[in-house]
């Protein structure tokens, strides 16, 4: 009978399909056909088809599912074989468990087993057990729980109970994740447990013969960065390869661009290779519901998951019972008090505002009629909006050389702006801070321009700001010059009252709640990760019952026909926590939508364009009013 022969390539984790002589060139047309999609990869060569092994699984069922129709067989050989089986089992268990989920070990099982490991010095939670026996069902699994439900602790114990002695462990994480994986060990396994069980984590740094070296040399865990994961694909690919490992990624939601970015290009390309693959995020679609594709996509290679996402199908339908979310309404959490302040902006201030937004305005015009539109120069100044708002004075300092603001009028305008010095925003802040520190109460200032960080550390210097952005460096907590250093004097010394911080740098892998529980938004992205992140910096488990959490959201008053940035982050932000909840189902996250949704505007409906015009022009020009129009 004509057969197509399918072979797995493990260096190059592809499929090879070879076809016997009579195969009827319509079947092995099919084939190609269902193997060719943009985004892959396919080489074709004398009768042989290569494509990536995760691609190549949807055309295998396709044809698979043809071959009594039209007369030809499809056979695995070698590897190929097992791999096919072992997802063949996988999508039985994933179609069995999204229809009903059938937990395999009780609470006091999972209990007895952890005990018997040496996982002893801290005890799982309710819902920690809940989460490992629902994980424990399914071969892969997704931890979607928000920060401070014990992802790391659930997934490790996951990893216990799944693995023996010879398994690998394989992290992939931001730097700032390595320590929670650290601690875990050295926090719930007892020093009499076995050496594979309480063994530590070897970081995996350096050139590629080091790595190479420890990943072969070692020991069986790892923790990895995803930019060096990026740059060494091959060799971790090599090590997945050729011996079980656990691979989990921590903060998934990293990956969100998929093959648009390097990053999700690395996770895919060794997804097929290790036995277990976990995924921890407690934002696992950010931007948009399409985020959630290639996680899925990373977890169930071939299965399809993510194309459904794409092709609209509601994810909660697609992903019911495939993962894990521990609430804070289930942690027992106080709520959270949020406040919308409207600060009003100078008039320097606003006359700069007026102009970059109408940069802005032109280039959404472009776009909405057709035309070809800078993405580059439109997010620049979108950017610029958000500085303008917050730092005017640096925000024009900044623009000074820009190319759209030479001449003459452009130039006395920022001079005014620089001249007017700090805005409304900055000064606001800072009686707030010195008015919560007055009362004993420390606080957590967020901004995202490096800028204003700095200006917000020298109006505050008394009460010694810890800084945190990228450009701090981790390292000992005793020095004051790294990030956990900071972290530490923030939470052991009376006179260090405040952290100034970006969220885009800080807002994970860091813990304030013990001693801070108001936060000020300077201002805010529209990345919803970020945002929602940096609340759980102050508000996790472990606060004391009653523990009142207070954030204060500051929002820039512009004239209505001009619009606010902040109120424009706002409506997209409500617009991606709104998506979320539709995948989650989380009480909280309704909330902070409909804090969003429910804030009046910061519109000041009693400016016009007008007023905007002759105040630019007479900062501008530097006319002074006569006497006689004055009132």
């Amino acid at each position: 009978m004509p057969e197509i022969l399918v072979e797995y390539d493990p260096s190059e984790v592809r499929a090879h399909f070879s076809k016997s002589a009579d195969l009827p060139q319509s079947i092995w047309n099919r084939l190609i056909q269902a193997c060719s999609r943009p985004e892959v990869e396919v080489n074709i060569h004398r009768g042989q088809l290569s494509v990536p092994w995760a691609d190549s699984l949807p055309a295998i069922l396709e044809l698979a599912s043809l071959r009594r129709s039209l007369g030809f067989d499809m056979r695995a050989i070698g590897e190929a074989e097992t791999r096919l089986r072992e997802f063949k089992e996988d999508r039985r268990r994933v179609s069995l468990a999204r229809n009903q989920l059938q937990v395999s070990l009780t609470a006091d099982e999972i209990i007895a087993r952890l005990t018997g490991l040496g996982f002893t010095k801290r005890s799982l939670t309710a819902f920690q057990i809940r989460d490992c026996q629902q994980l424990l069902t399914l071969s892969n699994g997704a931890n979607f729980s928000v920060p401070g439900a014990g992802k790391t602790t659930v997934t490790f114990a996951v990893h216990l109970l799944s693995a023996n002695a010879m398994t690998r462990l394989l992290v992939i994480a931001p730097k700032n994740a390595f320590d929670a994986w650290d601690e875990v060990i050295q926090d719930c396994i007892t020093d009499q447990a076995e050496d594979w069980v309480q063994q530590s984590f070897v970081r995996l740094e350096g050139g590629q013969d080091e790595l190479a070296h420890l990943l072969r040399d070692g020991g069986n865990r790892f923790l990895m960065t995803y930019e060096r994961l990026v740059r060494n694909v091959p060799i971790v690919s090599a090590a997945l390869a050729s011996q079980d490992t656990h691979l989990i990624l921590d903060e998934s939601h990293r990956i969100k661009a998929g093959d648009m970015s390097r990053r999700g290009q690395a996770a895919l390309a060794i997804a097929p290779l290790p036995v277990r693959r976990d995924i921890l995020t407690g934002t696992p679609a950010p931007h948009s519901i399409g985020d959630l594709t290639p996680q899925l996509d990373f977890l169930w290679p071939g299965m399809g998951l993510g194309r459904r996402v794409l092709d609209g199908v509601p994810p909660r339908e697609i992903i019911n019972n495939l993962y894990v979310r521990t609430t804070k309404h289930e942690l027992g959490l106080p709520p959270v008090t949020r406040r919308f302040v409207h600060v009003e902006m100078s008039e320097a201030q606003l006359a700069l505002y007026g102009v970059i937004k109408s940069h802005a305005l032109e280039q959404l015009g472009l776009l909405r009629r057709g035309g070809q539109i800078d993405l580059v120069r439109a997010r620049r100044s979108v950017m610029r909006l958000l500085q303008v708002s917050a730092n005017p004075v640096i925000a024009a300092i900044n623009m000074g050389g820009a190319q759209e603001l030479r001449g003459s009028d452009d130039e006395k305008l920022l001079a005014a702006v620089i001249e007017e010095g700090d805005s409304p925003k900055i000064l606001d802040t800072c009686h707030r801070v010195r008015s919560l520190a007055r009362g004993g109460r420390k606080t957590v200032v967020w901004t995202i321009f490096r800028d204003t960080i700095n200006r917000l550390e020298a109006h505050l210097a008394d009460l010694r700001p810890a800084v945190l952005h990228g450009g701090i460096p981790t390292g000992d907590s005793s020095d004051w010059e790294t990030r956990e250093g900071k972290i530490r004097t923030f939470h052991e010394d009376a006179s260090c009252m405040v952290v100034i911080a970006n969220p885009a740098a800080c807002s994970e892998g860091i813990s304030l709640h013990r001693v801070c529980h108001n936060a000020i938004y300077v201002d805010r992205s529209y990345n919803a990760a970020h945002y929602l992140q940096s609340i759980d910096r102050i508000h996790r488990l472990g606060l004391e019952p009653g523990t009142k959490t207070t954030i204060e959201i500051l929002q820039s008053v512009a004239p209505q026909r001009l619009g606010s940035i902040d109120h424009s982050v706002s409506r997209r932000l409500l617009t991606k926590m709104r998506q979320m909840e539709s995948i989650l189902d989380d009480e909280d996250i309704r909330m902070l939508a409909l804090d969003e949704e429910e804030a009046e505007p910061p519109i000041d409906r009693d400016i016009t364009l007008d007023d905007i015009a002759d105040l630019l022009e007479m900062l501008t020009t530097q006319m002074v009013p006569d006497e006689e129009e004055q009132v």
